[in-house]
């Protein structure tokens, strides 16, 4: 094994301090190199001894300042109240906070670079305002420099836009102020940014005075850095002009030489340019001794990538190394969930060793389901006091709310029952208990926190009480109060005029950012980690995934209100930066290792360009590495078309149910008998098997309701009318009731309360007015027909059927409502009312009835039903059927037709004798065929809502 970069630190270190390596300061770009620094010197040392303190570079400046380290929210809101202090001065309207908040992340960006890089605010920000600055101020620059700013002014200055030009000026003109007034608030406060403290130490003579080290015996050790901002590289210049540092670079000579190698890029600067010296200069250069095997993966699509991991890793399941020698870098981090489901906990009935750096993300746990609910909850309540119904069920039915099933279906009943669409607020609070915590009004924004604090600290005290409280839920809790608490904090006196929909927007950015370390050994086993996590660690094999060009490296540097141009004048970060950083943090990784598998995704989308990044084409070119290419392709296969057929014979439920339709327990409806007739395995699905379609609340009205306000409405419409002789003048009087009679119709289909009194809008309003048209057609319809007498409205009929069965006869019961009877010049009408895209036209009566033909008739079949029933049920002959098709009876007329025949007179009478024999042929059909199978006619269940069960 190749000697990891660390243990090479730490036994020189030991040879060059001895036991005053305990005055030494241990400065590295982040946390994780410490455990391993502490290892590989308890290692060599092999007793007891005094540890040198371990610094991150953030936390070691820190120290040599007296000021707190201000956090996001103190600093956006120091910079809001001075934002608007400068606009009140130009006379200007102030900026809402919300409004400002993408502003402030931009320029506290922007400010944490000009701090960094040691800019001139006010240099720079009169650059950008005024192009005549140009001409008098930068006769230093380089010509290439000069054109940067020219050329930026002129894309700027052309154009028709004006107005936003004027904005951005003004803008720019007003930041030198903010930047020096903003730093100096918050130095009142006692706090600095951390760019500012970097600045400050950059910039102070003497500044070494207060880190804490012991100078006399001790120096800092800078450990593994790479890219520097202009402050880091003052500051570590002065360091080691003042003999106070030693730095140890991990460089290797073949991308350091190499000008043309961009890993070397910052390497070049900080040797040559700032001349930083190097412990380790000279080294062999590993890239190009050592042996290194390296596998490329092509693998289709996102989370393939994380599921070739148990091909790679199947050795190192096996083994267990003191030091971790297996690293699995998530080059993109969304693999992460993906990765630990594919990574098995044991291998062989031996326990896997895995440490996950990264943390779990609270915004994947169902703590921040509950917390999301509750802003948006709150929200609705502050807006409308009332609560949409999908979120009531999302409490209802959340895990940690810990209701019974009972009580959650008791309150889901009863709202489905009224089909509520949003539930008013102190309906809810009237259920006490959690309810009354978690819908507790907000009504000033200082409650915000401490409101959501109280239901958390309700949910994890009963979770707590139950025992059921898992251990990462057990740390996120821990993690999101710590949070809230810090927040409670920096809110205090900052948000008593903000809007409540705001300071929530900010929490729920806030638990956005949590994450909690997943349990592991920092050291031992598999190593699963982000890039930026491996600065400094050194591994046998390594594992990149999310491999792909704009992922690694990065095709965006973050928003930024500086261009392109102006950063290059003044050495802020531009693309390049990253393009560097990456190619350093994967150049390094490599170095030592002896086995690399790069995995990328091939698959185009959204995300990902499908292509591997170009850090490996540079490799694959230039490198002697031993390459070997897979390609894992995911077959997609399709499920052989398997014909679904129900056998009745042998099924003793499907018998018996059948058989109690003959018994008449049960009674067939002619929409019963319809869809058997159009796909027989709809008809088993929905009236043996009993398969119904789970009832919802919806605000939108489904085409069934439409039809059946329209049928409530009519029979409202007739009820008093029917009592005698229909008259124009009658029908006119009533006309003027059919808008309440529409509102009393709606709300008794909707909401099971024709009386319910209420405030239509959006949708509902459009159904309304669907309805009126509708029944407005019918009407201008039964005017022309005047007069007429009605016999009755929704008439309950039964009738028995008889039909050969097994060489006897057997009858079944039909049953239904039909929606009204006429009478006109002695001829009594079926009239049936339809909203659909029903047809008049039919083909021939053995057509009605094929299950695989192309020409059923659902409608003339459903009212021939009725005709017959009525004409059983009655004793009247001579029945005509007429239907009302709303959609198109102002053309059609409402009588059927075969050809140019009309359904009327002795046609029809030819056609009932017919109708009742392929009907009864049917029926035997029904109770006689060995299966139910699906019509060979798609269309005739295209709107099925059985049709994943029967395979299609």
């Amino acid at each position: 094994m190749i000697k990891p970069f660390l243990q090479e630190v730490a036994e020189d270190l030991i040879e060059k301090f001895g036991s005053d390596l305990q005055y030494c300061a241990i400065v590295f770009n982040n946390k994780r190199p410490s455990a391993y620094m502490q290892k590989y010197l308890a290692d060599i040392i092999k007793k007891p001894f005094f540890s040198p303190s371990f610094y991150t570079i953030q936390e070691f400046f820190a120290t040599a300042t007296s000021f707190k380290i201000a956090d996001f929210y103190l600093q956006f809101f120091t910079l809001h109240k001075i934002y608007n202090q400068l606009l009140a001065e130009e006379k200007l309207e102030p900026i809402s906070s919300h409004k400002f908040f993408p502003l402030a992340k931009i320029i506290l960006s922007d400010f944490t670079q000009i701090d960094n890089d040691l800019v001139d605010a006010g240099k720079l920000y009169r650059d950008l305002e005024d192009i005549s600055v140009i001409n008098k101020d930068f006769d230093y620059l380089s010509p290439e420099q000069y054109q940067f700013l020219a050329q930026f002014w002129t894309s700027y200055s052309e154009g028709k836009h004006k107005k936003q030009q004027e904005l951005f000026i003004k803008m720019w003109r007003r930041m030198p102020k903010l930047y020096h007034l903003f730093h100096a608030s918050l130095k009142e406060q006692g706090y600095l940014t951390n760019g500012y403290v970097y600045r400050h130490l950059a910039e102070e003579k003497d500044n070494t005075a207060d880190l804490p080290v012991n100078f006399k015996k001790g120096k800092i050790i800078l450990v593994g850095f790479n890219a520097l901002t202009s402050a880091e590289a003052k500051i570590f210049t002065q360091l080691q002009e003042a003999g106070q540092a030693l730095f140890y670079f991990d460089a290797d000579e073949y991308y350091v030489a190499d000008h043309l190698q961009e890993a070397g890029l910052f390497l070049r600067k900080n040797l040559h340019q700032l001349g930083l010296k190097n412990v380790f200069e000279n080294k062999p250069s590993l890239m190009k001794t050592a042996a290194h095997e390296v596998n490329v993966f092509k693998v289709q699509g996102q989370s393939a990538q994380a599921k070739i991991l148990n091909n790679i890793l199947k050795d190192d399941y096996a083994e267990s190394n003191e030091i971790g020698n297996t690293v699995v870098v998530l080059a993109d981090e969304s693999l992460l969930l993906p990765a630990l489901q594919t990574i098995p906990t044991s291998y062989n009935g031996k326990e896997i060793d895995l440490n996950v750096t990264m943390g779990f993300a609270l915004s994947t746990s169902s703590i921040f389901g509950l917390a999301d609910l509750w802003f948006s909850s709150q929200l609705e309540i502050t807006h409308t006091r009332k609560i949409s119904y999908k979120n009531v069920e999302a409490f209802l039915t959340h895990p940690l709310t810990g209701l019974s099933h009972k009580m959650r279906d008791k309150i889901l009943t009863a709202i489905l029952k009224e089909n509520e669409v949003e539930i008013a607020h102190e309906r809810l609070i009237r259920q006490s208990g959690l309810f009354e915590v978690f819908y507790k009004k907000i009504d000033h924004p200082k409650q915000v926190v401490p409101y959501l604090l109280e239901v958390l600290d309700f949910i994890l005290t009963r979770l707590s009480n139950a025992k059921t409280l898992k251990k990462i839920d057990a740390e996120l809790f821990v993690k999101t109060i710590q949070e809230l608490n810090r927040l409670h904090d920096t809110f205090g006196k900052h948000i008593g005029d903000e809007e409540i929909q705001f300071v929530i927007y900010l929490v729920q950015k806030s638990l956005q950012a949590i994450a909690v370390p997943l349990s592991g050994d920092p050291i031992r086993g598999i190593q699963l980690m982000g890039l930026l996590e491996t600065r400094n660690l050194n591994f046998d094999k390594v594992v990149i995934l999310g491999f792909n060009e704009g992922i690694i490296p990065k095709s965006s540097i973050g928003n930024s209100f500086i261009p392109d141009s102006i950063r290059r004048v003044y050495g802020l970060p531009v693309l390049e930066n990253l393009d560097a950083i990456s190619s350093y943090m994967v150049y390094r990784l490599m170095q030592r290792a002896k086995n690399i598998n790069f995995v990328y995704n091939s698959l185009t989308d959204e995300s990902t360009t499908g292509e591997a990044s170009r850090i490996l084409k540079q490799l694959e070119y230039e490198s002697s590495f031993d390459f070997t290419y897979h390609e894992l392709n995911l077959e997609v296969k399709t499920e052989p078309f398997k014909e679904v057929r129900i056998e009745k014979t042998n099924n003793v439920f499907i018998r018996e149910t059948l058989q109690k339709y003959l018994d008449k327990k049960k009674v067939l409806s002619p929409s019963a008998l319809t869809q058997y007739i159009s796909n027989p395995i709809d008809f088993f699905f929905n009236y043996i098997a009993g398969i119904k379609e789970p009832k919802e609340v919806s605000a939108v009205v489904e085409a069934n309701e439409i039809g059946s306000i329209l049928h409530k409405v009519m029979e409202y419409f007739y009820q008093d009318l029917m009592k005698a002789e229909i008259t124009a003048e009658r029908m006119k009087e009533k006309r003027k009731q059919v808008p309440a009679l529409i509102q009393k119709a709606f709300n008794a289909v909707m909401f099971n309360h024709p009386d319910k009194v209420m405030e239509y809008k959006g949708m509902q309003k459009v159904i309304l007015s669907i309805v009126a048209a509708y029944v407005n057609i019918i009407l201008n319809q039964d005017e022309s027909q005047i007069p007429f007498y009605i016999i009755s409205l929704e008439q309950k009929v039964e009738a028995e059927i008889t039909f050969p069965l097994n060489d006897r006869d057997a009858s079944v019961k039909i049953f239904g409502y039909i929606d009204r009877v006429d009478v006109k010049d002695g001829v009594t009408k079926i009239v049936d009312y339809k909203t659909g895209s029903d047809k008049l036209t039919f083909k021939d009566v053995a057509e009605l009835f094929n299950s695989d033909g192309k020409h059923i008739n659902k409608a003339l079949v459903q009212t021939l039903l009725y005709t017959y029933a009525y004409e059983q049920f009655s004793g009247k002959t001579f029945v005509e059927p007429n239907l009302y098709v709303v959609k198109t009876m102002a053309v059609d007329g409402v009588w059927f037709k075969s050809g140019r025949q009309t359904l009327s007179g002795e046609y029809l009478e030819e056609i009932k004798p017919e109708f009742l024999a392929e009907l009864r042929k049917k029926l035997t059909e029904l109770f006689e065929a060995p299966y139910f199978v699906a019509s060979a006619v798609e269309d005739n269940y295209k709107y099925s809502i059985y049709k994943t069960l029967f395979g299609k």
